[in-house]
């Protein structure tokens, strides 16, 4: 009995260190893979291959690392709603140029496509801390402007650039008028338990089963669930039911918590829709529901109730 007992902590034991191990040594590059497989880390397009006109800016972050970004304008005179759109975790912005051309057409707006710190031409080395101040330095810049409305500017982020735009909209509810969240995860902590399962049991938000003793580890743990709960500008929750990345009831989770404080959430659901594809698959329906939104909270004349009742819907 004694010898099971021994091999049982042995083995719990040995989990744990396995645990940390991975951890410490592959956190950042699961986390963030700015070069896919096969490829470089430059950008094997620009928009001018989609004949989309745009302007190359350049901007530095306040801990000075330099970034690079694309605004793509619908015309040069375009007033509509901008997109501060913030991309997921692999690739560059680049690989979001085709969703982004039929983006402009449908929504009529102008996008903004940041390139995260060590993703694409930017300098520096991807993280928590680095790429919020990313985010900051975009929107700043865009709220600097003057060729566009920056009463309209709308955060639009999918996957971990939901956890991005979650923070930088929280944070400056005086410059973004909306939040658009697409198949983001409610911690990285939490996804880390779905993607390495033997981890579950050690690592996990505050409502997690276990004793959580690798949490500490985590040096990006993108606490979205606790973000969207003090968030007070309009939400739109995108979610494909069929994501195989994140948990759809993540999603859900996000839209209770920000729904419990703020009456202007809207959770719509896509029974096709897969992590990356949603956009795709989700056709004219996908385009309408962002559409209504942008209209209701970023129009030229935005006059809608801020005592609005918060929406759950599967049309």
């Amino acid at each position: 009995m004694v010898s099971y007992v021994n091999a049982l902590l042995y083995g719990v034991g040995g989990l744990v260190v396995a645990g940390m191990a991975l951890l410490v040594a592959l956190q950042e590059r699961l986390v963030y893979v700015p070069v896919l497989p096969g490829l470089t880390k430059s950008y094997p397009i620009t928009p001018a291959r989609l004949r989309l006109p745009y302007e190359d800016v350049w901007l530095q972050s306040s801990d000075g690392v330099r970034l690079h970004a694309w605004f793509i304008k619908l015309f040069p005179d375009c007033r509509g709603p901008t997109l501060l759109f913030f991309q997921e975790n692999a690739g560059n912005i680049a690989h979001r140029l085709d969703m982004v051309r039929i983006m402009l057409q449908r929504l009529q707006c102008n996008v903004f496509m940041l390139s995260y710190r060590g993703y694409g031409a930017s300098d520096g080395f991807p993280s928590q801390h680095g790429i919020t101040k990313d985010a900051q330095a975009a929107l700043d810049h865009l709220s600097q402007r003057t060729d566009i409305d920056t009463s309209r500017i709308v955060v639009f982020g999918r996957s971990l650039g939901g956890a991005v735009g979650a923070v930088v909209t929280k944070n400056n509810p005086d410059k973004v008028a909306a939040l658009i969240l697409e198949n983001t995860f409610t911690s990285i902590l939490d996804l880390a338990g779905v993607l390495f399962p033997f981890l579950k049991w050690f690592i996990g938000s505050s409502g997690a089963k276990g004793p959580k003793v690798l949490n500490f580890l985590v040096r990006s743990p993108w606490n979205t669930i606790d973000v969207v709960g003090e968030i007070k500008q309009p939400i739109l929750f995108i979610s494909g039911l069929q994501d195989e990345m994140i948990p759809p009831s993540q999603m859900q989770m996000l839209y209770a918590k920000a729904a419990a404080r703020n009456r202007q959430c809207v959770f719509v659901e896509f029974p096709d829709g897969m992590h990356m594809d949603t956009w795709h698959s989700g056709g004219d329906r996908y385009w309408r529901t962002v559409k209504e939104f942008l209209l209701q909270h970023a129009s030229e004349r935005n006059e809608s109730s801020k005592s609005g009742n918060a929406v759950k819907s599967t049309l």
